[in-house]
């Protein structure tokens, strides 16, 4: 079978396609034809040498996260019902980049029928996090919320899913078709953020009170920037580091205001949680009211090329490979 490796740190010309044995199940696992795999922007700072305090890989490893496919073989203590079933999986960060993957029963999610495998495998991984740091906020009705990065992979589902709450959602984006995009999703105001003045016309939308909640999926120094925007008492997710970092605020800066600070670590679940979250975020779109943005689509083979798209920023929300 083919898989992807990440043959040494460094940029997109890494990756290479390889051949692999066919893989087998032990007891308690299943084995996956795979059909979609969700990219995410971490994995390619990870394959470039990032974040290794949080993601201790080291080449040369398997690329790829999130899987979404069929079940085609069984091992030993697993019901022979599984064999069939269309689902999703988290390999982690690594591991899913390939024809055929190997996964512990337990970590399966079952695809609800009708709903496509790139659908599934687009909002899964995302759908899970957010749902985590929205409990966690305690995003409510009539509450004001600021999201920075609102028309990537998960900003799309943060938005969409505060105003399912009822919120009053002003999302942060850049340029005409970025910012068309979370308008269309729903936000109340959307601020473009490659004007220097956005943190301005973001304050003019939230009020003078500012946001209740802050869902930073930018960090660095325009994260930073929203921590004046959040309102006294208030609290504020610094998960996001695209930017090449997280954003560089101290819990003592927030503590002074009265706001509750939290980090990536906050959105790491035991598997148990991870599996009953990937089924409501699966629910939710199989019902029609969580859409992900699905911006572009490539073979496995091209796995070089959809990092590179996704470092360019270009594609609006996912890019997914498809096998």
């Amino acid at each position: 079978m083919r898989v992807v490796r990440v043959t040494a740190f460094g940029g997109p010309e890494v990756l290479r396609t390889e051949e692999a044995p066919d893989p087998v199940p032990g007891a308690g696992q299943v084995v996956v034809e795979v059909a979609a795999v969700d990219t995410m922007f971490v994995e390619t700072q990870v394959r470039a040498g990032w974040g290794l305090e949080y993601f201790p890989v080291r080449p040369p490893y398997t690329l790829g996260g999130g899987i979404a496919g069929t079940v085609r073989a069984v091992g030993s203590a697993v019901d022979g019902g599984w064999t069939g079933r269309r689902v999703v999986a988290s390999m982690g960060i690594t591991g899913g980049a390939v024809q055929r993957a190997v996964v512990p029963v337990e970590a399966l999610t079952l695809v609800p029928d009708g709903l496509p495998l790139t659908t599934a495998a687009a909002v899964f991984q995302d759908g899970v996090t957010a749902l985590t740091l929205l409990d966690a906020t305690a995003v409510a009705a009539d509450g004001r919320v600021l999201i920075l990065g609102a028309s990537g992979g998960m900003g799309t589902l943060l938005t969409q899913l505060a105003k399912g709450r009822g919120a009053y959602v002003v999302g942060v984006a850049r340029g005409a078709r970025k910012t068309a995009l979370v308008r269309e999703l729903g936000a109340d105001t959307v601020v473009d953020g490659t004007d220097s003045g956005w943190p301005v016309r973001a304050r003019e939308a939230l009020g003078p009170r500012g946001a209740e909640v802050v869902l930073d999926g930018v960090g660095g120094a325009m994260g930073a920037e929203a921590l004046p925007l959040t309102a006294d008492g208030g609290r504020f997710s610094a998960h996001g580091a695209p930017t090449g970092g997280f954003a560089d605020i101290t819990p003592e800066a927030a503590a002074e205001r009265g706001i509750r600070l939290l980090t990536i670590a906050d959105a790491h679940l035991p598997d148990e949680a991870r599996v009953r979250l990937a089924a409501r975020a699966l629910a939710e779109a199989a019902a029609g009211r969580l859409r992900p943005v699905i911006g572009a689509t490539y073979p496995l083979d091209r796995a070089a090329d959809a990092h590179r798209a996704i470092e360019g920023r270009g594609p609006l929300g996912k890019v997914l490979l498809t096998v």
